[in-house]
């Protein structure tokens, strides 16, 4: 049987139903929608076992100091906790809203009612997530395996072939715990010789690629899990702000940065478990041939110019000497 799905419409009880309200215009565009008092218990919005809410609109109006405590009180429903909300407030209060209070987007009253539903389904997209033979959706990250391409919020996020494999699997494998060695089986193949510090690399560039809108959790001494995306890092914005987070303090920061421990292939345990032998196991990789050899000639060069300074000054030592 399939799930009916509905809008939730929170707010003072006796003004949920007025003409001009988000619950009268929703449901003369066609929506199933719920109304819920701002006091009263979010699973009295559940009719059945059945019922999914799609979005959550909390009519805060000229009171927008209640609108954190009532997402809260959503919140604690098991059944509310990933649904999308939005505020709707007067003009007069907007000034108000704070970005820290949860609220995936907010609406202006009196409503425009194809805007109203326009950010209802916005959030629910940004909200959902699927998987189909083609395209899998986590968070913001779209992947469309028949035009291989990713998207984070709409922007195209180019990955080289191992990159998109690597992160298709994990977002095939979301909430599970996937190791270096299964991993390298299922990415790079059983033929693959290579040690599992080429999977901490590619993590690596993965995340530096995609910011904050891929959750991908190391776990010490196990491997890695994609976790559920926290509200707001999605999009563009997400990922530019893990880009410039790690501007400053370099790639290795950034999972210190989100709370989680830093890559096995900083220790020695990854070489361990798998029998790595360094960066060395990212040479095989074809897709990556072209970055290892630009790194190796980068090194080169820098050696060659730290050579010629210092045969100049022991020149110049020699020189003063005489």
């Amino acid at each position: 049987m399939a799930r009916r799905s509905f809008i939730a419409i929170v707010g003072h009880g006796p003004d949920l139903e007025r003409d001009e309200g988000a619950a009268s215009v929703l449901r003369s565009l066609g929506a199933d929608v719920r109304t819920l008092d701002l006091w009263d218990d979010p699973p009295r919005l559940f009719l059945d076992d059945e019922s999914k809410a799609r979005a959550i609109v909390v009519e805060a109006l000229d009171r927008p100091d209640l609108a954190a405590a009532a997402l809260r009180a959503l919140r604690r429903e098991p059944r509310l906790e990933e649904v999308g909300a939005l505020v709707a407030v007067s003009v007069a209060q907007i000034a108000r809203i704070e970005p820290s209070s949860g609220f995936d987007d907010f609406l202006l009253v009196p409503y425009v009612p194809a805007e109203l539903y326009a950010r209802v389904r916005l959030v629910e997209w940004r909200r959902s997530e699927f998987a189909t033979e083609e395209r899998v959706k986590v968070g913001a990250i779209v992947i469309d395996r028949a035009a291989h391409d990713v998207s984070v919020g709409g922007m195209h996020v180019p990955l080289t072939a191992k990159e998109f494999a690597l992160l298709s699997y994990v977002c095939e494998r979301r909430g599970k715990v996937v190791s270096r060695t299964e991993l390298l089986r299922r990415v790079w193949g059983s033929q693959y010789e290579g040690g599992a510090r080429t999977v901490d690399i590619h993590v690596r560039r993965l995340r530096a690629k995609l910011g904050a809108a891929l959750p991908l959790v190391t776990l010490r001494g196990a491997g890695y899990r994609l976790e559920s995306p926290v509200p707001g890092s999605g999009g563009p914005e997400g990922a530019d702000a893990g880009r410039a987070q790690r501007g400053g303090a370099g790639a290795e920061s950034h999972g210190e940065e989100r709370g989680e421990p830093r890559d096995e292939d900083e220790d020695d345990e990854s070489d361990e478990d798998e029998g790595g032998d360094g960066e060395g196991d990212d040479e095989g990789d074809e897709d990556e041939e072209g970055d290892d050899e630009g790194e190796a000639s980068a090194r080169g060069e820098q050696r060659s110019a730290t050579s010629a300074s210092t045969s100049t000054a022991t020149g110049r030592e020699r020189r003063i000497t005489r």
